[in-house]
């Protein structure tokens, strides 16, 4: 594993330090370092003055756009836009950024499309306009974009016996999104954000920067209720298409399911509180999880074993209207 990758993944997301642990060298080394990137995509829009933003966006997606010029091997393309200025912030060596050449022999490597990275660069456009979410509609598209891809490029780190699991693989990116934006409502309220849509709470945005009024509380709590019950829906649709994954990266994901899962169960059980806290599922509780994962697989060992089919780089690409959830 990349020490960047590596310091990316278990700084910023326990449970996903946690699920790539059950993965193979490989596919560990390869986790890390699409982990590392969107971290790095993610933070370029996140940690830059507002008035940045658009140029931050701008840069990620010139990245993209270098990275699938197949014309020159995959380092040599990112030294290239680095040496032009592209992917370096100003004063830095973009030529030794390891994150970027790393993902870029990954997405190379692993026939990532361009689509997938392109279209998470499209999410973070979306937060760097500060978009505004009217309907549950617009929010899906934003979890697609950011997430919904993140589980796209991983079908391909991990390779898939059918590539209709391809689905399930966007949808249960959709569903940890989801439950991210319902866990992190307080913060990214004070952050200046909203997610939830304005549908289910009226007309919040206009009161970003001030206190949560207390009248929107009951309607926030409302708002979860139905965002839990459709990550719930994307989640079933995810379990789908576990079974079509390599055993071990099959535990990996089926155990980062069930930990995130397990955070929307405690917002549930503050009554859907956004001013309860954050919610955390403890190390042992998360243990007790990937145990009940392995349980599973095990029980569907003999179909897997009858199938054997062997996993490989998905023959097809999804766009956001591929993945529509009936």
């Amino acid at each position: 594993m990349t020490a960047a990758g590596d310091f990316s993944i278990t700084t910023h997301s326990k449970s996903f330090a946690l699920a790539s642990r059950l993965l193979d060298a490989r596919s560990r080394d390869h986790t890390a370092s699409v982990y590392a990137w969107c971290r790095r995509a993610d933070d370029a829009v996140d940690c830059c003055e507002p008035h940045e933003r658009a140029t931050a966006v701008a840069r990620l997606a010139a990245e993209v756009d270098e990275i699938y010029r197949r014309s020159l091997p995959p380092t040599s393309r990112v030294f290239e836009l680095a040496t032009r200025g592209i992917g370096a912030g100003e004063g830095d060596d973009g030529a030794n950024d390891p994150i970027l050449s790393r993902f870029a022999d990954v997405a190379i490597a692993r026939g990532i499309p361009r689509t997938y990275p392109a279209e998470l660069v499209a999410g973070m456009a979306m937060d760097a306009t500060d978009a505004r979410y009217e309907t549950l509609a617009d929010l899906r598209t934003y979890c697609y974009r950011v997430a919904g891809t993140v589980g796209l490029m991983m079908a391909h780190v991990f390779g898939v016996s059918d590539d209709a699991a391809l689905t399930s693989a966007a949808h249960l990116g959709m569903a940890m999104q989801l439950t991210n934006i319902c866990r992190d409502v307080m913060e990214d309220w004070h952050r200046g954000r909203l997610y939830v849509p304005a549908e289910l709470v009226g007309n919040l945005a206009s009161r970003l920067g001030e206190p949560l009024p207390p009248e929107a509380i009951a309607a926030m709590s409302r708002a979860l209720r139905v965002l839990l019950a459709e990550a719930d829906r994307y989640y079933a649709s995810g379990d789908r298409g576990i079974a079509a994954l390599p055993w071990r990266a099959a535990l990996a994901a089926a155990s980062a399911r069930r930990v995130y899962a397990a955070i929307g169960g405690r917002i549930a059980r503050t009554g859907y509180d956004v001013t309860a806290g954050r919610a955390i599922v403890p190390r042992g509780r998360k243990w007790a999880l990937v145990g009940q994962a392995a349980c599973r697989l095990a029980v569907t060992a003999p179909l897997r074993w009858f199938r054997r089919r062997q996993p490989r780089v998905p023959r097809l690409h999804l766009e956001v209207g591929d993945v529509a959830l009936g």
